[in-house]
């Protein structure tokens, strides 16, 4: 019986391209998980579960969302709605990216499924779409996730130990935006995907003052239900 996780040449080719195609989205990443942990601290919450959480959830978006939520005492229906839409994202990235991985045994199928994020899929759909079909390409995505969880992970850990020395004026906490609109460049090819953007950025706008940050739930709501809508509009594209 083979074992998984034994590379081979093309194996490691494949897992060593994704790693570096990682490595440029690793910029933002490392303040981000760096922000995450004094966040979670500063909302209350014990450094152990500011650091389990993000092997747990591991969601950077999700993960910031959840120390709001936990800071402002929201009921925890509304947290875990609000989390769980948040996340409801990788089902999308997991439905684009199915098909390339369709013939893999289900232990590999969890494991995707599991490192599957935002910068991994930015990262690794590129090669699934363009790049020729091999039987090793999933390694490809696994070095991609695999980088950004260990990454993540020491970032987290080094927000919850180091946070408080950081000097305020290095403003980290921008680099949350500037990490999430690099993600959005980075894979807006469609009209329609364009337009969900704006509406449920407008959406965001419109209803920020809701209390438990329900703001955060209709703007992605909106923004999954524009997308799905407006589908139409990519007609006779070429990304069709």
């Amino acid at each position: 019986m083979s074992v998984v996780f034994e590379p081979g040449p093309d194996r490691l080719s494949e897992f060593l391209a994704g790693v570096r195609a990682e490595a440029p989205l690793l910029l933002g990443v490392v303040p981000f998980g760096l922000i995450y942990g004094v966040m979670g601290l500063s909302a209350g919450m014990p450094g152990w579960a500011v650091v389990l959480s993000s092997s747990l959830i591991f969601g950077g978006s999700s993960q910031i969302v959840f120390a709001q939520l936990w800071g402002a005492a929201t009921p925890g229906a509304v947290t875990v709605g609000t989390v769980g839409v948040v996340n409801l994202r990788h089902a999308l990235y997991s439905a684009a990216i199915a098909r390339y991985l369709k013939d893999l045994p289900w232990r590999w199928k969890l494991l995707l499924a599991y490192l599957l994020t935002d910068e991994a899929f930015v990262a690794a759909m590129p090669r699934f779409r363009d790049g020729p079909t091999s039987a090793a390409r999933h390694w490809f995505l696994f070095g991609t996730g695999i980088t950004l969880w260990a990454v993540w992970q020491l970032a987290t850990l080094g927000g919850v130990l180091i946070g408080a020395a950081i000097p305020p004026g290095w403003s980290l906490d921008f680099s949350v935006a500037l990490t999430f609109i690099a993600l959005l460049v980075l894979s807006v090819s469609r009209r329609s995907e364009l337009l969900a953007a704006f509406i449920a950025a407008g959406v965001a706008l419109a209803a920020f003052g809701l209390p438990h940050k329900l703001w955060i739930l209709l703007a992605a709501g909106a923004g999954m239900l524009a997308g799905v809508l407006l589908r139409r509009f990519d007609r006779g594209s070429a990304h069709e």
